[in-house]
């Protein structure tokens, strides 16, 4: 046997424990670092455009309606909300982090109480150039975006010359569905009309 070993007989088992106790601590540190990471809960928002379609006359005020509902999360302040609208022309954004951004605007804001969850779009004397549909987008304090599916925006013009023509249009449509009525029947009762008479002028010679 080595002396030397035999003078210092834990120096390897020293070592090699030390080693291993290295090796597992190093181990176990992800392990447990893993859980606090995943304190904080994740959201979960539902945001809830209604209705899917909404119409409007020319000079009148629309509210479309968007609620955010998080039950893990009551308090609501720190979301950032955005609107846009899209149309034949592409997409426009109207409002960004809870404020209208559109240049000299007095017509579009948002209306509802964020802290309730209400973050409904208000548009004042509504155009027909505001038709389109549009979306409520929320951003959560992680920085997920979930977006609402969208509400239809219709809007009619007010009674002018093209109210006026399309009033006509229904006038004469109405009254030619009406003169077709009187005409089929009168197609219908000509025979009948026609043995009347012969009946009437047989009685009158006899």
């Amino acid at each position: 046997s080595c002396p030397l070993l035999s003078l210092f007989p834990g120096t390897d088992v020293g070592v090699t424990g030390g080693g291993a106790n290295k090796e597992n601590a190093a181990a176990v540190t992800p392990v447990t670092a893993k859980p606090l990471l995943l304190t904080p809960e994740p959201w979960n928002l539902l945001v809830t455009q209604t209705p899917a379609k909404e119409k409007a006359k020319e000079g009148e005020t629309v509210v479309l309606n968007c609620h955010l509902n998080s039950p893990q999360h009551p308090s609501l302040t720190d979301l950032m909300v955005k609107w846009y609208k899209e149309d034949e022309k592409g997409q426009m954004d109207l409002l960004e982090k809870n404020v209208t951004i559109l240049p000299n605007n007095s017509r579009i804001f948002m209306s509802g109480d964020l802290s309730h969850g209400d973050v409904s779009l208000i548009i004042l004397n509504v155009t027909t150039s505001d038709h389109g549909i549009y979306f409520c987008e929320v951003t959560l304090p992680d920085g997920k975006v979930v977006t609402g599916d969208g509400t239809k925006l219709r809007i009619r013009r007010a009674l002018g010359l093209f109210g006026i023509e399309e009033s006509i249009g229904t006038i004469i449509g109405v009254v030619a569905a009406g003169i077709g009525g009187i005409v089929v029947l009168i197609v219908v009762l000509t025979p009948q009309l026609r043995k009347c008479i012969l009946c009437m002028r047989q009685e009158s010679r006899q």
